[in-house]
């Protein structure tokens, strides 16, 4: 019997309803067009192979995007498994930002603005673009870290664990992926 609150699956409708939203939540993710393409392909027959397991206490865009979510963490695993952080250098020296005595930015090294403050930054098509094409340069499992923690706001503890990552190795995986970020950002938006 169906509760009036649980829905049924309809995979006859699945492309023409969820194909698009769920690109952009990959490509967002992954920032590979043909990757995110045959993810949601994956997502997709996942779906229907298991379709007799919706138990209609979501939406049916929510259990397939929670399905992709699985698909691109493995992707993530994977990439992280054939890159290293060892061997990998900073484009930057860091210590060349802060002052170990202020324990802050050096004084010729503060961020700068980006002259959009107001309203949604990440709003402005042209950043989003920008943005993109410096995830895209960041080593693998960087990227992995810089997009599960702020892009699908996981919890530190889900990142380390997904990604068999310790701690602190979290910690100056995000360091490292931010100040490289805002050196990319501050070259190419500025």
């Amino acid at each position: 019997m169906i509760l009036p609150t649980q829905q049924t699956a309809n995979p006859h409708r699945w492309v023409e309803m969820y194909a698009d939203y769920l690109y952009a939540y990959a490509i967002a993710r992954i920032a590979d067009k043909e990757q995110a393409r045959d993810l949601v392909q994956e997502t997709f027959l996942a779906a229907l192979e298991r379709v007799d397991k919706f138990e209609g206490k979501s939406s049916e865009r929510t259990w397939l995007t929670a399905i992709l979510k699985n698909k691109i963490i493995d992707v993530y695993r994977k990439r992280s498994r054939l890159s290293s952080t060892q061997g990998i250098e900073v484009s930057e020296d860091e210590t060349q930002f802060f002052d170990p005595e202020m324990n802050n930015w050096k004084k010729e090294h503060r961020p700068e603005t980006f002259g959009i403050e107001e309203g949604d930054p990440l709003q402005n098509k042209e950043l989003k673009g920008i943005l993109r094409i410096c995830m895209q340069k960041l080593p693998p499992l960087w990227l992995a870290v810089f997009s599960m923690k702020h892009v699908d706001e996981e919890s530190t503890t889900t990142i380390c664990s997904e990604l068999k990552v310790s701690d602190a190795n979290f910690w100056v995986i995000i360091h490292r992926a931010k100040v490289n970020l805002r050196a990319c950002l501050q070259r190419n938006w500025l």
